[in-house]
């Protein structure tokens, strides 16, 4: 049986990048190349797999408008697949109980678990306020791979 822990070491083995799959108004699908990890859902429920997103990009608008969502991570030729519901955290989307040093530090902790790291934390944080940056936390309803 797949587990987010399969998830977790298929995206670490080729630095935490993913495919991301979004649905468009017209139904088509658009995918973007994100870096994705796993993190503890902020409310205590769970594990999801978490990124970060640019605010006013597609991607977000596509998830405020239909929040289904698939994270694909691969290395070679072994996948795994993550489909579920986003929940978007940010400054256009404010998550409940989370104020702006939440989130601020939300966001650190998806960069990190995607396999970030940063050498001026202040500077990424002024980064993430400047371009509205949202951590995207999506909570697994299936997880699949080939194996």
């Amino acid at each position: 049986m797949t587990s987010l822990a399969d998830f977790r070491r298929v995206a670490a083995a080729d630095r935490y990048l993913c495919i991301v799959a979004t649905t468009r108004a017209d139904d088509t699908v658009q995918a973007s190349l994100v870096n994705a990890g796993i993190i503890g859902q902020p409310n205590g429920a769970g594990e999801v797999v978490a990124f970060v997103a640019r605010g006013g990009s597609r991607k977000l608008a596509h998830l405020r408008a239909r929040p289904a969502v698939t994270v694909v991570a691969r290395a070679g030729w072994e996948w795994v697949a993550v489909e579920g519901t986003a929940e978007l955290i940010g400054p256009d989307d404010p998550g409940p109980g989370l104020d702006a040093e939440g989130l601020r530090l939300l966001l650190r902790e998806v960069f990190s678990a995607a396999g970030g790291t940063h050498d001026d934390w202040p500077d990424y944080d002024a980064t993430m306020q400047r371009e509205r940056r949202a951590a995207v936390l999506v909570r697994p309803d299936r997880v699949y791979s080939n194996g």
